[in-house]
């Protein structure tokens, strides 16, 4: 049996089962979730919504319930547990109390609610609104619950709305290491109100190679620590061990061996401030160094990484509340495993590889769950040389943001674009995409995006499961606006259910290889293939074998596909040729291939002179059905009467044709308009159009001012 990874992401639970002898998608996590719209309640549930700016949108499975004073949420416990984590909003500026009842019996302890870390604002990044409306608040029960118990959280007067719990049995606090340097022994206060800070640093300093211990207690530091190397900091658990400051290790190089485990670190941001450091690392760890069992929070960054931090291992950390990205490979990361971590309600990218400087080279992100990011992508790829996605979970991106970018996007430079071989494989994407307010159109779960350069990299895309995207599933697009290339792109072994509009979402020029790509449950056609901007070049689609549920094609570049509006039957008078990408074998000085469907009667494509047969092709975006051709010359009389020989060829893929009518001459006389109409034979479908010219009793070469092309007769 393969394996699975169950997670309430909605109403009931999503199950994401890998693939026969695959691994299962997202991290492996010590608790386990329950969606507040799942639960009981007094109160109401909002949504579900995909708008941007308001709370439905932001919430986990786009709904929420909310609860006023009286009104309660209560959750049936899915498996043993003693704490729980609460992912929760309340109106700006307000905070106050949710009451707790085990089995309908009301504890002692309460939960806090606030809206302290909330209503984020970022004018300087274009699109950006009022965002990251939610918090988290945890707390340890006192007493055990079974699964199928009962815990309520009930509004004390404080409008609350609950997204969901983390229902979690917390170990035992951890023994002291024999042999460790413990803060406490330099001075610390565990109770948090004395200030730890030169207690940490003199720990550090004594415990070189070594291990600095942090006991169950709350640890308050008011600087940042540097000059970690060759140490390990070791908590007794992240429920245990509490160190409260926004900065907690800022230095811009180490020798490495540095090792951070099993506590957590809790700071006071409020607001994202860029130029300041307010990160868990910032900076570099040095070589062969380690994160891991940390619950990170309130903080900009969780680690902001420069400089040489080779083969370092982020797993099993909890990364809750930035204001901004949760990691950043800022360059020159080599050797990085980025796995097995929990990140939600990000204020940008969750983790992030951006190859400033330096390419990040041979480095992963691995069985991650990240859910919420709520400005920016669940993992993006900016630049980079092999680079490898695999496994991760990634749910309900919002404003700006894929589930996965991989992007050419340099935002600084130097930067390096991506190179090599960029894996991406097994990851599973639910409700991620969104719409952009930048481009005014939707941004797809999973972007491949030739932003500032053409992308030329070998990008593998497989074992791709994509559900129910508010938009696209796939797209490739330059974002940049310039019509770079997208290039050496195979999506192969892909499950797409429930897109609100198209499976392929093509808006660049390139190409890329689709096979045992299958989908169900379409909003409104298979794919949209419209490369911006229209004279940029086309987008090839090469059916690798396998593909099923999505053959149709959107009718009409001129517009956006709406979800689930269906797709429009094309207008039957609609010239299909018209501003669509044209070739030919050669052009005689200014008249080239596309002044024949520019639109204009009066401009002209003329052929190498005196060198036929020359030939002439227009690619129409996708298969088409053609039934007939309206040939044009300039309607001036200036242009004598004229008999053209023309061979007409099509093809679906651009490298095979086939002929549809044989050579025939073509009569064109500007006393009736300059213009042949050729019937084509029933039946006849192409997505690429060639004309082929022998003769011209005119002039030696093949000349037209207008190819118009009907789906009617």
């Amino acid at each position: 049996m393969p394996a699975a990874v169950v997670v309430a992401l909605a109403a009931g639970l999503l199950t994401a089962t890998a693939p026969t002898a695959h691994a299962a998608a997202g991290a492996t996590l010590p608790f386990t979730s329950v969606e507040a719209e799942s639960a009981t309640t007094t109160g109401s549930k909002i949504g579900p919504d995909y708008t941007q700016g308001t709370l439905a949108s932001e919430a986990s499975g786009r709904q929420a319930v909310r609860i006023t004073s009286g009104q309660r949420v209560e959750f049936t416990v899915p498996s043993a547990a003693n704490a729980v984590n609460l992912a929760y909003s309340v109106p700006d500026g307000q905070s106050g109390t949710l009451d707790v009842y085990v089995n309908g019996t009301r504890i002692s302890r309460t939960l806090a609610v606030t809206s302290k870390y909330s209503y984020v604002d970022t004018p300087w990044i274009p699109g950006a609104k009022t965002h990251h409306f939610y918090d988290n608040a945890r707390l340890v029960l006192g007493q055990n619950v079974q699964a199928g118990d009962k815990v309520a959280f009930q509004s004390t007067g404080t409008q609350v709305t609950v997204d969901v719990a983390d229902f979690e049995q917390v170990a035992a606090a951890a023994a002291q290491p024999a042999g460790s340097v413990s803060v406490v022994s330099k001075g610390a206060d565990p109770s948090g109100n004395g200030d730890s800070t030169q207690a940490f640093r003199d720990a550090i300093a004594s415990a070189q190679g070594g291990v600095v211990w942090i006991p169950p207690g709350e640890y308050r530091l008011t600087s940042s620590l540097s000059g970690v190397q060759n140490v390990t900091l070791q908590g007794a658990g992240s429920w245990h061990s509490v160190v409260h400051t926004s900065r907690f290790i800022d230095q811009t190089s180490s020798s490495g061996s540095v090792h951070i485990k099993n506590f957590a670190v809790i700071g006071e941001v409020t607001e994202r401030v860029d130029s300041n450091p307010d990160n868990f690392v910032n900076g570099s760890l040095g070589p062969n160094s380690s994160v891991s069992g940390m619950w990170l929070q309130h903080l900009k960054v969780g680690l902001w990484l420069l400089g040489n931090n080779d083969n370092l291992v982020v797993e099993n950390n909890r990364f809750l509340d930035m204001t901004a990205d949760g990691l950043n490979l800022n360059g020159n990361a080599r050797g990085i495993r980025v796995r097995n971590n929990f990140l939600r309600n990000q204020g940008d990218d969750a983790l992030a590889m951006w190859s400033l400087y330096a390419p990040d080279t041979d480095s992963s992100f691995e069985n991650n769950t990240i859910s919420q990011p709520n400005l920016a992508n669940g993992i993006a790829i900016y630049g980079g040389t092999d680079i490898a996605v695999r496994n991760n979970l990634i749910s309900d991106t919002n404003a700006l943001g894929s589930g996965i970018a991989i992007s050419n996007q340099k935002f600084l430079d130097p930067f390096h674009p991506l190179s090599g071989t960029i894996t991406v494989d097994g990851n599973t994407l639910v409700r991620t995409g969104a719409m952009n307010p930048n481009w005014n159109h939707p941004m797809g779960a999973l972007r491949v995006d030739s932003y500032d350069s053409a992308i030329n990299a070998t990008i593998n895309i497989t074992n791709t499961t994509i559900a129910d995207s508010p938009y696209s599933a796939f797209e490739f697009v330059s974002g940049g606006g310039q019509g770079y290339p997208v290039r050496g792109v195979t999506v192969d072994g892909a499950t797409v259910r429930n897109t609100g509009t198209v499976v392929v979402q093509a808006e660049a020029q390139g190409a890329a290889t689709f096979r045992n790509v299958t989908a169900t449950g379409i909003g409104a056609a298979g794919l949209y293939n419209c490369p911006y901007p229209a004279s940029s070049g086309t987008f090839s689609l090469t059916d690798g074998g396998g593909n099923s549920g999505w053959s149709s094609t959107w009718s009409d570049c001129s517009t956006w596909p709406q979800p689930g509006q269906g797709n429009p039957d094309p207008d039957p008078t609609r010239n299909l040729a018209k501003g669509r990408p044209a070739t030919a074998t050669g052009s005689q000085d200014v008249y080239t291939p596309g002044k024949a469907v520019d639109g204009d009667a009066n401009s002209y494509w003329e052929s190498t002179n005196n060198a036929f047969p020359q030939s002439w092709t227009v690619d129409l975006g996708s298969t088409q059905a053609v039934r007939r051709l309206v040939l044009k010359l300039p309607p001036s009389a200036a242009w004598g009467a004229r008999t053209q020989t023309v061979t007409v060829l099509g093809s679906t893929d651009g490298s095979a044709y086939t002929t549809v009518l044989g050579s025939a001459g073509y009569r064109f006389d500007p006393a009736t308009g300059n213009t042949a109409t050729i019937s084509l034979p029933g039946g006849t479908s192409l997505r690429y159009l060639r004309l082929s010219v022998s003769a011209n009793t005119g002039w030696p070469a093949g000349q037209f001012s207008e190819v118009e092309v009907y789906p009617t007769s």
